[in-house]
């Protein structure tokens, strides 16, 4: 016995680059040195606010001031308000960290030199390597969904994983069918545990960092806030302020790029192209928008937006063309979306967070080693999607698909 499911049609996009770039308005590939400042300046002001409040709040929660029940509340008040501090402040430097990105693409003003300028400071700054990273990013720009050029989040395959290779009389290639014993098989492997091929791949090396990065952040702290007494924040021999000021928002802006850059490119509807169907707008709409925060409630959605320029929720648009700086990319994406609608590619994922994430790492386990057009399977070998093509006469890899 097998189980079947129905599953969606992808429609392998024919659309050219000339065509979606003329589809975006001229004036949206103007760059702003002022403006793109403005934007860098106003994530730095709100920074220096919640660091403000944050010192502020801190000088307060002392006996003199503060009359509590028990010692140990002094240090939990301490530490709860300089998490908040860290989660705020990691996410707004998120968005510095989305305008050194932009400069790197060349995005933030006309000048090569001041782009250059303004992203190796600020990258230097949150700790990454400016020239480095933007040499790599190209190269994931211009094979975005690659299966062998790409740089970030390439799907592991079949083989990669260590299972069984592929039995056409127990399970369908596309996904859509897998008997009871390959089923079986597959959760052993995959859905059970943590065997070692899943910590070696892709996306959950991602998830592994994500987790690593909370843990040290629990760990900087706990050696911030010492034992669970009340002490004086600022005596001869008091902690540094260096872990709570920088080094824990520096674990969230990581955290954030994880789980950015994860769901933009992960998720069981989005195609994952080998060479002999590759080609760069394939790849640039093979992507997701996504609402970061979404899933909380729209004032946070448009918290998390606002804080990290949007890169989350115009990222099609930026990959079609990535030298339109974030406070054009609107009006960019919506013109984009007027020229796709024909295609019926779906252009929006669920909102982005933590949930999702978790949905999305347990749907993504691996691709088939054969076909030229390739979705993810979950834990038990079933896939949400297949490659159809407007040509009629093509095939994925030998596989005739209907129109």
């Amino acid at each position: 016995m097998a189980t079947k499911q129905e599953l969606g049609v992808y429609v392998v996009p024919d659309i050219t680059v000339k065509q979606l770039l003329a589809a975006i308005p001229a004036h949206c590939h103007k760059r702003s040195a002022l403006k793109s400042s403005a934007y860098m300046l106003w994530n730095m002001f709100v920074i220096w606010v919640l660091y403000k409040v944050a010192t502020y709040a801190d000088g307060l929660i002392n006996p003199q001031t503060l009359s509590l029940p028990y010692p140990a509340l002094y240090s939990f008040a301490r530490f709860s308000v300089w998490a908040l501090y860290g989660f705020w402040t990691g996410l707004f430097a998120t968005g510095l960290w989305v305008v050194a990105h932009e400069a790197g693409h060349q995005a933030f003003s006309e000048s090569k030199f001041i782009n250059n300028t303004v992203g190796w400071i600020l990258h230097s700054g949150l700790g990454v390597p400016y020239h480095s990273w933007r040499i790599t990013h190209a190269k994931h720009h211009a094979s975005t969904g690659h299966m062998t050029q790409d740089q970030v989040f390439v799907p592991p395959t079949r083989s990669d994983r260590g299972l069984k290779p592929f039995d056409p009389k127990r399970e369908d290639l596309q996904g859509a069918s897998v008997s009871e014993e390959v089923k079986k098989e597959l959760w052993e492997a995959l859905g059970v545990g943590i065997p070692l091929a899943r910590i070696t791949s892709s996306p959950a090396r991602s998830c592994l960092r994500l987790i690593s990065g909370v843990r040290s952040s629990f760990l900087t702290l706990e050696s911030s806030f010492g034992s669970p007494r009340w002490q004086p924040p600022y005596t001869p021999g008091a902690r540094p302020l260096s872990s709570r000021v920088y080094g824990v928002p520096y674990l969230w802006v990581n955290h954030w790029l994880v789980l950015i850059t994860f769901l933009q490119h992960t998720d069981p509807l989005l195609p994952h192209y080998r060479a002999p169907e590759f080609n760069f707008a394939r790849g640039a709409l093979a992507t997701l928008d996504r609402s970061l925060l979404g899933d909380l409630g729209p004032v946070m959605g448009w918290i998390g937006a606002h804080a990290t320029m949007g890169i989350s929720e115009t990222h099609i648009a930026h990959h079609i063309c990535s030298k339109i700086p974030h406070y054009n990319a609107w009006e960019a994406s919506a013109a984009l979306r007027k020229v796709l609608a024909p295609t019926g590619l779906r252009l929006d994922g669920n909102p982005g967070g933590w949930a999702e994430m978790y949905r999305v790492y347990k749907e993504c386990k691996f691709v088939e080693d054969e076909g030229d057009v390739v979705f993810y399977k979950n834990a038990y070998g079933l896939a949400k999607m297949r490659p159809v093509f407007n040509d009629v006469n093509a095939s994925d890899s030998g596989i005739e698909v209907d129109k």
